[in-house]
Parts: C-alpha cells; sequence; structure tokens
C-alpha cells in the first residue's frame, strides 16, 4: 500500500497531467492542423486522459476521482481566457 504522502504526490501528478492533456487537446481543437491528424491528436490525449483517469481511480476510488478531476479541469481556463492568478 502506497503510503498517504506518496498516495497524495501521485494524486497531484496524476491530476497535473489530466490537466495537461486536457489543455493540449483544447489547443489542438484551435491548432492549425485539420482534418484527420488533428482528430488523432485530440484523440490520444483523451486516451490519455483516460488511463491517467483509472490511474487515480485505483489509488482513490471512483467517484473521488470523477469529482477531482472535474474541479480541475473546472479550474483550466478557456482558451484565449487569461490564466487566474
Amino acid at each position: 500500500m502506497i503510503e498517504e504522502k506518496e498516495q497524495r504526490s501521485e494524486v497531484r501528478r496524476l491530476l497535473a497531467l489530466i490537466q495537461a492533456e486536457y489543455q493540449s487537446a483544447q489547443q489542438g481543437l484551435s491548432g492549425l492542423a485539420l482534418g484527420t491528424s488533428q482528430h488523432s491528436f485530440i484523440t490520444q490525449r483523451m486516451e490519455n486522459m483516460g488511463r491517467y483517469h483509472k490511474e487515480l481511480q485505483n489509488i482513490v476510488g471512483e467517484m473521488p476521482a470523477i469529482a477531482m478531476i472535474a474541479e480541475q479541469l473546472n479550474a483550466v481556463p478557456a482558451p484565449g481566457q487569461p490564466v487566474p492568478e
């Protein structure tokens, strides 16, 4: 069993990875690539998010993982919006 401190660190790491993939996918929507390459790029980001979500579920459980991810992604500014300080 992962110690509590290590567990919190792993949760933070996974949430940061999920946020980064989400932001990358958002940027892919407005990027220069069109068609299939854009679709495959975004699909890969979503697949990565799914993998990290499963890892997070294994640590904290299904419902807490969903709540944590929702909170994390709600804090992500929309493309073109300033980052809150």
